[in-house]
């Protein structure tokens, strides 16, 4: 998963010029076809509704005949479905088991459950556990609201990371130069209110960095609220808390319980890895 950090190691033309290293140099040649395969699983998760061949073979370029074969490959392995006619396509059940063992085995998503039942528990409202993933966030983790009116949202769901509270505060553990190098421009809108302009994303970006916490003032969903805080497990954090509250229930004395609360939590979970790195 990209999580918009890098392992220190980047592959890059060399300059004009330049003279080679010794030794032998290794060069990446990715497989077609399971760079196919990935791109129709990506192309599937990221549509609401099940897609036909023609829809797929012109958004992915690949010739309808290959495929064809790829699909029905996918089909016999469970990780795709077609519907009654056999003619559209779904994400099938394999994908779920992959997704769910991801979120198993993930070590922070365990951590942290703790964390989002008290804030849950405590608040009544949307918790949510977010990763950055490149110029998105995914929701890795969910307690829902007792109350009827609530954000929607669902696990591994991607939402753009400059319009959400999460992405914010993730974003702003990184430089201006490294968010401008992250993001795609330029910046879609999700309402009316949310940040696109470059300048005023920076100078929001600076505004979380001196609180500590991002705010999300319906910019992601109209008439909800969203706070969050980033999770100090890595350095620049690429997990973040966050609580969401449709605007009508929230007043002033409601947010700063909100932000107290959140502080609290990233305290909680800092002194947690200190233990853990001193056992």
């Amino acid at each position: 998963m990209t999580t918009g950090t890098t392992s220190g190691a980047e592959l890059r033309p060399a300059p004009a010029g330049a003279t080679a290293p010794p030794g032998p140099v290794e060069t990446f040649q990715p497989v077609k076809s399971a760079g196919r395969t990935l791109d129709v699983l990506e192309a599937l998760a990221d549509s609401p509704q099940r897609r036909s061949l023609v829809e797929l073979a012109r958004t992915l370029g690949i010739p309808k005949s290959s495929l064809h074969g790829l699909l029905r490959t996918m089909i016999q392995r469970g990780w795709v479905e077609a519907d009654a006619t056999g003619t559209r396509f779904g994400l099938g059940v394999r994908a779920l088991q992959v997704g769910a063992a991801y979120l198993e085995t993930d070590d922070t998503t365990s951590l942290l459950a703790g964390v989002l039942d008290d804030l849950a528990a405590e608040f009544g409202e949307t918790v949510h556990l977010g990763r950055l993933d490149g110029p998105h966030v995914v929701y890795l983790a969910k307690r829902e609201s007792v109350h009827p009116l609530r954000l929607y949202s669902a696990i591994g769901r991607h939402l753009p990371a400059h319009a959400t509270a999460l992405g914010k505060v993730l974003l702003a553990q990184r430089t201006d130069e490294a968010v401008d190098r992250l993001l795609s421009w330029p910046l879609p809108a999700l309402t009316r209110h949310t940040i696109t302009d470059p300048d005023q994303l920076h100078a929001e970006l600076a505004s979380v960095r001196d609180r500590g916490h991002a705010v999300d003032r319906e910019e992601n969903t109209e008439g909800i609220v969203c706070f969050a805080m980033a999770v100090p497990l890595h350095s620049p954090a690429i997990d973040a808390i966050s609580l969401s509250v449709p605007a009508t229930r929230l007043d002033a004395e409601c947010e700063e319980r909100i932000v107290a609360a959140l502080h609290g939590a990233v305290r909680q979970v800092r002194a947690a890895r200190t233990l853990l790195a001193g056992a």
